[in-house]
């Protein structure tokens, strides 16, 4: 699977990514159908796959419930990871709430690290709460991330951001920029376009529509969405979260054939 550099964070990402609310969270989500925890044996098994298929990016945050902590303990092949995390959302007894005070935010970071038992953590992005200016204006989270980086602890940071504006100002001020894009949706672009421009990390959530492009489920189908989501402006690398084995390799091959790598 080809990569493609992650802005000029000096990180290189496969153009697809394994998202992992799935191995620690089956509450409150946004799934066609829903799903059982995968055992441990299942999770590594997972991973050695996604691994042999060139993959070598995740994507985990605290509010996937066990996902760090099984992160931690069942990846293999600990070094080949580029990890992706988030600080602000906090997922407690079936319901979330945000937390993007200084103290919270070093705090978040550094359980973090010890659940995913490494010494610096790639990228750690805001998980915003959808009130992306309010966020960036007037909370302290973005200088606890400045803050975390010159002490070592994590290499590039940014915001999963759900506005034009937050967007924006994320792809001005920080490395990375998490933003929704799919078949249905194409509002955010000009948040791709000054990133492309900026050259800054961009990482793409929602690009199935959690499952929803499908055409099985009524969408436009998942060769279409990839296809749409890897030409789009300044990508760096799609997230997709699955535990099925058959779909990450079915999506895997989909993407080779976009990209133009046909190795085997």
């Amino acid at each position: 699977m080809i990569r493609r550099p992650l802005g000029s964070t000096g990180i290189d990402v496969s153009v697809l990514g394994l998202g992992t609310v799935k191995i620690g969270r089956n509450q409150q989500v946004k799934y066609p159908t829903g799903f059982d925890l995968p055992d441990d044996k299942a999770v590594v098994e997972l991973f050695e796959l996604a691994h042999s298929l060139g993959i070598n990016f995740i994507d985990t945050a605290p509010a996937y419930g066990s996902s760090e902590q099984r992160l931690g303990e069942l990846l293999p092949n600990r070094d080949d990871w580029v990890i992706v995390t988030k600080v602000g959302e906090i997922f407690e007894d079936g319901q979330s709430r945000f937390d993007f005070s200084y103290d919270y935010t070093v705090q978040s970071v550094e359980q973090s690290l010890k659940r995913l038992k490494r010494d610096m953590v790639d990228v750690v992005l805001v998980h915003s709460d959808g009130n992306d200016m309010d966020i960036i204006n007037n909370e302290p989270v973005f200088d606890a991330l400045e803050s975390l980086k010159s002490r070592g602890l994590i290499k590039a940071h940014g915001m999963s951001s759900k506005t034009v504006e937050g967007g924006c100002w994320v792809v001005e001020h920080s490395d990375v920029v998490m933003a929704t894009a799919n078949l249905e949706y194409d509002e955010e672009r000009p948040v791709l376009e000054l990133a492309e421009k900026l050259n800054k990390g961009v990482i793409i959530k929602k690009g199935l529509q959690s499952g929803h492009a499908d055409s099985a489920s009524g969408g436009g189908g998942v060769d279409a969405a990839f296809r749409h989501i890897l030409t789009l402006p300044g990508v760096s690398s799609m997230i997709v979260g699955t535990i099925n084995e058959h779909h990450l390799k079915d999506n895997v091959e989909i993407v080779n054939a976009i990209t133009g790598d046909h190795r085997r």
